[in-house]
Order: structure tokens, then sequence, then C-alpha cells
């Protein structure tokens, strides 16, 4: 029961988080990003949050940076949009599966071009 009730409450979190992001965030060092997935503890104290960011590696460097230090203002107002009674510490993950999953793909149309020929 426990991990039904984990599962609902870190998608609310992603779902809140992006929108915190998006319009709140007034950082011009976080670039375009998108809040792939959160992986709460079962207790709700921490939350791993996995992003993507679209750029260079130093513009995914500025962006956990920018965002590290906006964690206390997104968690209040996380803690406003969402009741629970103790708000998840956040960390943040740079994603690398959707950059993967590209090069697989760009592999795979190659390999798929050589056949055709």
């Amino acid at each position: 029961m426990a991990k039904i009730r984990t599962g609902r409450v870190s998608e609310q979190i992603k779902k809140e988080l992006s929108l915190i992001i998006q319009a709140e965030l007034k950082d011009p060092r976080i670039g375009f990003l998108t809040v792939t997935g959160v992986e709460a503890t079962n207790d709700l104290s921490e939350a791993k949050v996995y992003l993507s960011v679209l750029g260079t590696d130093q513009q995914k460097e500025d962006t956990l940076h920018a965002l590290a230090r906006g964690t206390g203002f997104i968690r209040s107002e996380l803690g406003k949009r969402i009741r629970l009674r103790i708000v998840p510490k956040l960390f943040f993950i740079l994603d690398a599966s959707i950059a993967y999953g590209s090069r697989i793909e760009q592999i795979l149309n190659k390999l798929n071009e050589g056949k055709a020929e």
C-alpha cells in the first residue's frame, strides 16, 4: 500500500516541479529542461528528480547549479501546492536516457540504410 502512495506522490511532485520550474523560477542559467521522473523514498523525506536538459555540457552544469541554489524556493512552492507533512529534500540528477536512446536510434538507422543498399 505504501508503494502505491509513494508512486502517486512522486507523480504529483513531478507535475508540480515542472510547473514551478517553468513558470516561477526566473534564473537565466536554467536552460530548456524536462522533468523526466521523480523517485521518492518510502517515508517521502527525500526525492531524486531526474532532468533532461537540452544544450551543451556547460549549460547542463549551469542548470544543475541554478536548481541547487533555488532548492529552498522550489521546496517552499512545492509545500504550498502539495499538502504533505514533510516536503521532501530534492536531489537533482541529469537523466541521460533520452540522449542514450537517441544515439541508439541513430546507429540503428545507419545500419538499416546500409542493408537497404
